[in-house]
């Protein structure tokens, strides 16, 4: 199923873009800070999610999912794949804007409006890491929040004490870690919980506090940071490349075809 685009009522005008299930803003890293300020400055909370192959992939196939990406608050294009759907749309500016990538971008700039992040998921020692690169990079960097879930299915009450740490401790943009698709599903199910603006940040957590190898930025411009995943974690990620990435092409190159036709 395509999705449909539509023009998005409050704040800036988002200028979204159909790629095969998801509607995907066309922005850059500039415009996408300046909409997450935005959401701070509202004081409304709202989420945000870095789209690649595989979210678009998971949105085709499960429609709950596709409407909990479709209902963000931005939805921007991780996976260079998009970006190309987006300039063969007609986007031409249309640039990648990478969860890993976002996330030091984001840090800076809450280091110099003296904004207070968080981060939520990922394990104790590589959120340790995370921290102490943090603090020693922005100096001044208020970190509100830190929190390793269990990696486990949390009750009830559990999950209401974590909301209440994060609103306690007045987070304004907090970091989720927790992997595709479960991140989505944990942001838009606290979205009316808290007015911490979440971001769905993937292996954000891993890549910068080096307990994963992060590809070469050549390889990301080629849209090859899968193979680099690939080969590094095949038994985790083989369906996920393998599978999901021919289904993409397929359904990518139907939604041109028949668009191309409708002219």
């Amino acid at each position: 199923m395509q999705a449909s685009a539509e023009k998005f009522e409050g704040l800036t005008e988002r200028r979204r873009v159909p790629v095969v299930s998801l509607l995907v803003d066309a922005c850059n890293y500039e415009t996408a800070i300046a909409r997450i300020a935005e959401l701070v400055a509202a004081g409304d909370g709202g989420y945000v999610c870095c789209a690649t192959v595989h979210m678009a992939m998971e949105a085709l196939d499960d429609s709950t999912f596709r409407e909990i990406v479709n209902s963000a608050s931005m939805v921007t294009p991780d996976g260079m794949p998009l970006v190309w759907m987006q300039r063969l749309q007609g986007k031409k500016e249309a640039s990648q804007v990478r969860g890993p990538s976002l996330m030091p971008k984001l840090l800076a700039f809450a280091t110099g409006e003296g904004l207070t992040v968080g981060f939520h998921g990922g394990s104790a020692q590589v959120l340790a890491e995370v921290q102490k690169r943090a603090t020693a990079e922005f100096p001044g960097l208020e970190i509100s929040y830190i929190l390793s879930p269990p990696f486990r299915q949390i009750s009830t009450a559990e999950d209401a004490e974590i909301i209440a740490k994060i609103n306690g401790s007045k987070t304004q943009i907090l970091f989720v870690g927790l992997g595709c698709p479960k991140q989505e599903r944990w942001m838009a199910a606290h979205r009316s919980d808290t007015n911490a603006v979440m971001i769905g940040v993937g292996a954000a957590f891993d890549f910068y506090s080096g307990t994963a190898a992060e590809s070469p930025e050549w390889l990301r411009n080629l849209g090859l940071e899968w193979f680099f995943r690939l080969v590094r974690e095949p038994k985790r990620l083989w369906r996920r490349y393998l599978i999901l990435n021919p289904r993409f092409i397929w359904h990518a190159l139907h939604q041109l075809i028949t668009n191309r036709t409708k002219l």
